[in-house]
């Protein structure tokens, strides 16, 4: 069956784009501060596995919210676009991480055939925008280059960032939203 997107998504979609871009910018001076925190002890690069999946939550939310194949990516792609407009300090390389960041949330919904939207999507959603960022990370910040032992802490914190923001937050956000009957179901 094939699903569109009309105009109320296309609006919805502007709107988490919009928000999550502004707080995708604000982001960034988490992650900075994070960075200087923990460099004396040899963890810097890890604030960016901390912060991840703040930077990944408006993909899940779209993909629960509208509930149609390609909300995931679009809502993603869309607030790395805002968030680069806005002036962030990664400049255009922000598009391709908010390209790999959509493919990875998309991949969860696909996996369940855009038939399931609970605790196993977002599971899923969560652990596949974790591999993909990890070995979009792996190439793009070097990664292959810190020891065995400090990879696997990276990914495990990852992986918990995602799993919080982007599974139990977004979560929270739409039963709050189901309650309210914001949203149609």
């Amino acid at each position: 069956m094939f699903h569109q997107f009309h105009l109320k998504d296309i609006i919805l979609l502007a709107i988490i784009g919009i928000v999550f871009g502004v707080i995708y910018l604000a982001t960034g001076l988490l992650y900075n501060g994070l960075t200087i925190a923990l460099t004396p002890f040899g963890y810097g690069p890890m604030a960016n596995d901390i912060t991840l999946g703040i930077w990944c939550m408006a993909g899940p939310l779209a993909g629960f919210m509208l509930r149609l194949p390609g909300a995931s990516f679009l809502g993603e792609f869309l607030s790395a676009v805002v968030e680069m407009l806005l002036g962030d300090q990664w400049g255009v390389t922000t598009l391709l991480s908010g390209l790999v960041q959509g493919i990875g949330t998309e991949l969860g919904f696909t996996l369940t055939l855009y038939k399931i939207y609970n605790w196993v999507t977002l599971l899923l959603s969560a652990t596949t925008t974790t591999i993909l960022t990890f070995a979009w990370d792996w190439f793009r910040n070097g990664y292959s280059h810190f020891p065995f032992s400090m990879l696997i802490v990276m990914l495990i914190v990852r992986w918990l960032s995602m799993f919080f923001f982007t599974g139990i937050l977004v979560k929270l956000i739409v039963n709050l939203l189901n309650r309210s009957h914001v949203l149609p179901r």
